[in-house]
């Protein structure tokens, strides 16, 4: 797959994750003069080609200290009688697998198994992994941060379905009739149909970008 982002935005998040990673490793001031002006001009390159403020650039790019490296996000997919689980995401109001950050010092299963918790009520067990994907290479997205998403294939063990502070829904739908209105940056065709393919053949290799 092509990467769909604009040269800008590869060039702006380069430029901050360099600048990061050197201030991090500064020795002296100078070092760290320069390296904060590469990142206020990442962050100028950012807002001159978006509808982000600087300051608002800046913000999210001071969030990531020390060295950079990319952020994960666990995806569940729960399949159950056939069907495949998908909550409604508060924020937009689109469908997607349940998932979200791994928190620092808890396994990549656990994340998952939790967020599935969290935002639809249920207790479920990952089995493996249906694949590792660069979660940047979204077509229209405005990702300052760079992200692997992992989607677990999930089995159903307990609870009722609920929804959370960031879902308003949650529900399980037939193979033939899934929503059509995705959150992309959270789950793709892409992710559903990978993960639909390992449900019905657990034999097939983890998919990976």
């Amino acid at each position: 797959m092509d990467d769909v982002k604009p040269h800008w935005l590869q060039w702006a998040r380069e430029i901050q994750a360099l600048a990061q990673t050197g201030l991090h490793y500064a020795q002296n001031s100078f070092e760290e003069t320069r390296a904060r002006r590469l990142i206020e001009i990442a962050a100028e390159i950012v807002a001159h080609h978006s509808e982000l403020g600087q300051s608002e650039v800046m913000l999210a790019f001071q969030a990531q200290p020390g060295y950079v490296t990319p952020k994960v996000d666990v995806r569940a997919a729960v399949f159950h009688g056939g069907q495949l689980l998908f909550v409604r995401e508060a924020m937009d109001g689109d469908w997607t697998l349940p998932g979200g950050w791994a928190d620092v010092g808890e396994p990549p299963g656990l994340a998952v198994e939790r967020e599935v918790v969290e935002e639809a009520g249920l207790q479920v067990r990952a089995q493996r992994i249906v694949g590792v994907y660069d979660a940047n290479r979204i077509e229209g997205v405005l990702t300052l941060y760079h992200a692997y998403k992992i989607v677990f294939l999930c089995e159903r063990q307990a609870g009722e379905l609920a929804t959370s502070a960031e879902t308003t829904d949650s529900r399980f739908f037939d193979l033939n009739a899934l929503p059509e209105q995705l959150s992309i940056h959270r789950t793709t065709a892409r992710h559903i149909d990978d993960a639909i393919a390992v449900y019905r053949d657990p034999t097939l290799p983890v998919y990976f970008d």
